[in-house]
Protein backbone atom coordinates (compact mmCIF):
# COMPACT_ATOMS: atom_id res chain seq x y z
CA UNK A 1 0.00 0.00 0.00
CA UNK A 2 1.50 3.64 -1.14
CA UNK A 3 0.66 6.73 -1.23
CA UNK A 4 2.76 9.43 -3.07
CA UNK A 5 2.55 13.04 -3.17
CA UNK A 6 4.38 15.23 -5.57
CA UNK A 7 3.83 18.78 -7.00
CA UNK A 8 5.36 20.80 -4.03
CA UNK A 9 8.11 23.31 -4.17
CA UNK A 10 9.20 26.38 -3.82
CA UNK A 11 6.43 29.37 -5.11
CA UNK A 12 6.63 33.34 -4.73
CA UNK A 13 3.67 34.83 -2.85
CA UNK A 14 0.47 35.03 -5.51
CA UNK A 15 1.47 31.52 -7.41
CA UNK A 16 -0.19 28.32 -7.56
CA UNK A 17 1.20 24.69 -7.58
CA UNK A 18 -0.71 21.54 -7.92
CA UNK A 19 -0.25 18.42 -6.20
CA UNK A 20 -1.22 15.16 -6.87
CA UNK A 21 -1.04 11.88 -4.52
CA UNK A 22 -1.10 8.48 -6.44
CA UNK A 23 -2.97 5.12 -4.44
CA UNK A 24 -1.58 1.73 -5.44
CA UNK A 25 -1.81 -1.45 -3.14
CA UNK A 26 -5.94 -0.66 -2.25
CA UNK A 27 -9.54 0.18 -4.02
CA UNK A 28 -8.80 3.82 -4.37
CA UNK A 29 -12.86 4.29 -4.83
CA UNK A 30 -13.63 2.68 -1.84
CA UNK A 31 -11.67 5.53 0.10
CA UNK A 32 -12.56 9.51 1.22
CA UNK A 33 -8.68 10.87 0.18
CA UNK A 34 -8.12 14.32 2.32
CA UNK A 35 -5.22 16.81 2.78
CA UNK A 36 -3.31 17.56 5.84
CA UNK A 37 -0.54 20.21 6.04
CA UNK A 38 2.01 20.57 9.13
CA UNK A 39 4.06 23.94 9.30
CA UNK A 40 7.06 23.67 11.54
CA UNK A 41 6.31 23.55 15.33
CA UNK A 42 2.91 23.12 14.82
CA UNK A 43 0.42 20.56 14.85
CA UNK A 44 -0.62 18.75 11.12
CA UNK A 45 -4.01 19.92 10.24
CA UNK A 46 -6.97 18.99 8.17
CA UNK A 47 -6.91 21.14 4.69
CA UNK A 48 -9.26 19.71 2.51
CA UNK A 49 -11.29 16.09 1.89
CA UNK A 50 -13.26 14.39 -1.08
CA UNK A 51 -15.43 11.57 -0.91
CA UNK A 52 -15.07 8.58 -2.51
CA UNK A 53 -16.78 9.59 -5.68
CA UNK A 54 -16.24 13.32 -5.35
CA UNK A 55 -19.27 14.05 -5.01
CA UNK A 56 -18.84 16.03 -1.79
CA UNK A 57 -15.49 17.82 -0.85
CA UNK A 58 -14.92 20.41 2.19
CA UNK A 59 -12.18 22.67 2.66
CA UNK A 60 -10.92 25.05 5.86
CA UNK A 61 -11.71 28.32 5.80
CA UNK A 62 -8.48 29.11 5.56
CA UNK A 63 -8.16 27.79 2.16
CA UNK A 64 -11.86 28.29 0.64
CA UNK A 65 -11.85 29.85 -2.20
CA UNK A 66 -7.97 29.10 -3.08
CA UNK A 67 -7.55 25.80 -2.90
CA UNK A 68 -9.69 23.29 -4.59
CA UNK A 69 -9.53 19.19 -3.91
CA UNK A 70 -10.55 16.52 -7.20
CA UNK A 71 -9.85 13.00 -7.46
CA UNK A 72 -9.58 10.91 -10.18
CA UNK A 73 -10.74 7.20 -9.78
CA UNK A 74 -9.34 6.12 -13.04
CA UNK A 75 -5.74 7.09 -12.55
CA UNK A 76 -6.05 6.32 -8.55
CA UNK A 77 -4.82 9.89 -7.90
CA UNK A 78 -6.08 12.72 -5.59
CA UNK A 79 -5.06 16.32 -6.07
CA UNK A 80 -4.58 19.64 -4.56
CA UNK A 81 -4.94 22.97 -6.79
CA UNK A 82 -3.65 25.80 -4.46
CA UNK A 83 -3.85 29.56 -5.73
CA UNK A 84 -3.09 32.67 -4.52
CA UNK A 85 -0.78 30.77 -2.28
CA UNK A 86 1.16 32.87 0.90
CA UNK A 87 3.67 32.74 3.27
CA UNK A 88 1.08 31.02 5.72
CA UNK A 89 0.35 27.78 3.56
CA UNK A 90 4.52 26.79 4.02
CA UNK A 91 4.18 23.55 5.33
CA UNK A 92 4.45 19.59 4.28
CA UNK A 93 1.21 18.51 2.98
CA UNK A 94 0.14 14.87 3.33
CA UNK A 95 -2.24 12.98 1.64
CA UNK A 96 -4.64 10.43 3.88
CA UNK A 97 -7.20 7.65 2.81
CA UNK A 98 -10.18 7.16 5.15
CA UNK A 99 -13.06 4.87 4.87
CA UNK A 100 -15.44 6.85 7.16
CA UNK A 101 -16.40 10.73 5.79
CA UNK A 102 -17.24 11.08 9.41
CA UNK A 103 -13.18 10.15 9.93
CA UNK A 104 -12.03 13.09 7.97
CA UNK A 105 -10.52 15.12 10.60
CA UNK A 106 -9.36 12.23 13.23
CA UNK A 107 -6.08 11.79 12.46
CA UNK A 108 -5.37 8.50 14.36
CA UNK A 109 -8.77 6.88 12.24
CA UNK A 110 -6.72 7.08 9.32
CA UNK A 111 -6.04 4.15 7.05
CA UNK A 112 -3.34 5.18 5.44
CA UNK A 113 -0.73 8.08 4.80
CA UNK A 114 1.60 9.05 2.35
CA UNK A 115 5.19 10.63 3.40
CA UNK A 116 4.79 14.12 2.22
CA UNK A 117 5.41 16.98 0.09
CA UNK A 118 6.91 20.31 0.81
CA UNK A 119 5.60 23.32 -0.11
CA UNK A 120 7.37 26.36 0.61
CA UNK A 121 6.02 30.11 -0.44
CA UNK A 122 8.17 32.47 -0.55
CA UNK A 123 9.52 35.51 -2.24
Amino acid sequence: VQLVESGGGLVQPGGSLRLSCVASGFTFRDYHMTWFRQAPGKEREFVAAIENYGIGRTHVDSVKGRFTITRDNAKNTAYLQMNGLGPEDTAMYYCGAVRRWSDRKIMNNYDYWGLGTQVTVSS
